[in-house]
């Protein structure tokens, strides 16, 4: 699935009122800071990574992000290829053609 298609799927359990944006930029970084949590047990409290949990709060941020985009009538493929070009600009490696 493409970036695009998940954003459209994902689109149909958003709900909300005139304060959509701010709900779901809050939403992310609710999120964000799941993951944080999950990193930092893992880290300083020697607790295991869950993958499953990882992965399951990984989705969450990954659908604030996509709801943000769709909110500004951005294509989240846009954000990804955008996105990769930057890091292209930032580390060149001619020798890495996994970047591109």
């Amino acid at each position: 699935m493409d970036f695009n298609e998940y954003q459209k799927k994902a689109k149909r359990t958003l709900f909300g009122n005139e304060q959509v944006l701010t709900n779901i930029t809050l939403g992310l970084a609710n999120e964000a800071g799941q993951v944080v949590d999950l990193v930092q047990r893992y880290t300083f409290q020697g607790r295991k990574l869950d993958h499953d949990v990882l992965v399951h709060e990984l989705g969450d941020a990954l659908w604030y992000l996509s709801q943000i985009a769709e909110w500004a009538d951005i294509d989240f493929n846009e954000v990804a290829d955008k996105n990769i070009k930057d890091l292209n600009e930032r580390y060149p490696d001619p020798e890495n053609e996994t970047w591109k």
